[in-house]
């Protein structure tokens, strides 16, 4: 065959294919490293079971594609099938939208030991705030799951077998998030992510379950209400997480690059960190249980360490083009782990976020949510009860208090 005619046959085939235009993330889970055990928040493990998940996305798009992760896995995790379809608002499956996940352009893959694995991106119009069902199926042990613990939404798994796309009474419902870190669209040209780096507040501990009231939810909706550039929001909180210690999750130095700076879209992000680091760091340490060993001691921080922390957080993300917008850590007199100490040291952390011009913009959370007769705490009908965590009014109001000219 002559070259040029095999040349223009092979830009003609280029041409056809349809041109993507932006790629961003618009749903996220944070993976945590697995916890063996025994007890209530012991890691669990499958053995083919198909997991049913309903997750509400974001941005919408005219393409999806699933980012799967075994970052944790001690071994390779088999995927025997995965399929997902686009939910009406009662929940049921709209016909016609289901998809099967294909990888390489094979029904199943197995994802190496601590590697994610994204699927082939499948055509499919999707609405902002769209909701999706995702079943994976898995024919072989998982060992114990690379899950996001606080899922806050009922995740059902399946008696025996493959039941990928199949009705089937559950034979367990759980609430953390197994095998998944992402949902990724194709949207508008110019469309870009704003992720948060954050821990329970941002997670949404205190909101209403399966409801999609953690403030980032409501920052997602305020979002896709208006008129203009698309942006995703992907929610990175890991409940207990800390900015320079691990503890619940890799430390938030630690796990930047994976959980932010990696995924495709992310323009922007917020820091919304530090309350652990006072409380574990300052207060009162926690007795260890009946017939356990010590507890050892915290590692000793200071304001200045945390400041620090968020200075390597600022440099790393600057260094790829990234916006990065500092919320001051909110008042937590009241909780169990608040003390003198640590309330000193949030001051001077948040003097840091509100002066040092260091942040591309302050979100000021604190000023939001504090109770303005004792500041200190945070306002009685803005607060889950437990004086650490917002209820549902806590975080729609933390949310509507974000200028939404920071992204434009």
């Amino acid at each position: 065959m002559n070259r040029l005619f095999a040349a223009a046959i092979g830009l003609s085939l280029l041409s056809a294919v349809p041109a993507r235009a932006d790629w961003i993330t618009s749903w996220t889970a944070a993976p945590l490293p697995p916890n063996p055990g025994p007890g209530a928040f012991a890691t669990p493990s499958w053995t083919n079971r198909t997991i049913r998940q309903t997750l509400r996305l974001s941005a919408g798009g005219t393409a999806l594609r699933v980012r799967l992760t075994n970052a944790f896995g001690a071994a390779p995790l088999k995927v025997g099938a995965a399929r997902i379809a686009l939910l009406d608002d009662s929940g049921k499956e709209i016909p016609g939208s289901a998809h099967i996940l294909r990888f390489g352009g094979a029904g199943g893959v197995t994802i190496p030991r601590g590697a994610p694995m994204v699927s082939d991106a499948v055509n499919l119009k999707l609405p902002a705030l769209a909701r999706v069902s995702l079943d994976l199926y898995f024919p072989e042990a998982t060992g114990l799951c690379t899950c996001h613990q606080a899922g806050l939404d009922t995740v059902l798994v399946s008696p025996e077998g493959d039941f990928t796309g199949k009705e089937f009474a559950p034979e367990a419902k759980i609430q953390s998030r197994p095998f998944i870190a992402g949902v990724e669209v194709d949207a508008a040209k110019g469309a870009a992510t704003v992720a948060v780096l954050g821990d329970s507040i941002s997670d949404g501990i205190g909101s209403t379950s399966g409801a999609n009231r953690r403030w980032p939810d409501f920052l997602a909706a305020r979002l896709a209400a208006r008129k203009g550039t698309v942006w995703g929001v992907a929610n990175q909180g890991i409940s207990g997480n800390r900015v320079l210690n691990d503890g619940a999750g890799e430390a938030a130095v630690t796990r930047l690059d994976r959980d932010i700076l990696a995924m495709p879209g992310v323009k922007a992000m917020i820091v919304f960190e530090g309350v652990n680091d006072l409380g574990v760091g300052f207060g009162p340490q926690r007795p260890a249980p009946a017939g356990a060993s010590a507890r050892p001691a915290p590692p000793s921080i200071t304001a200045k360490d945390v400041i620090n922390g968020y200075r390597q957080i600022i440099t790393r993300a600057h260094a790829r083009a990234i916006k990065i917008y500092g919320a001051t850590i909110a008042p937590y007199k009241g909780a169990g782990y608040w003390s003198d100490r640590g309330e000193a040291a949030r001051q001077e952390i948040n003097r840091f976020i509100r002066t040092s011009k260091e942040f591309d913009a302050v979100l000021d959370f604190d000023a939001v949510i504090r109770d303005p007769h004792d500041p200190e705490s945070m306002r009685a009908d803005y607060h889950s009860g437990d004086h650490l965590h917002g209820n549902d009014a806590g975080y729609k109001a933390t949310a509507a208090s974000i200028d939404l000219k920071l992204f434009r």
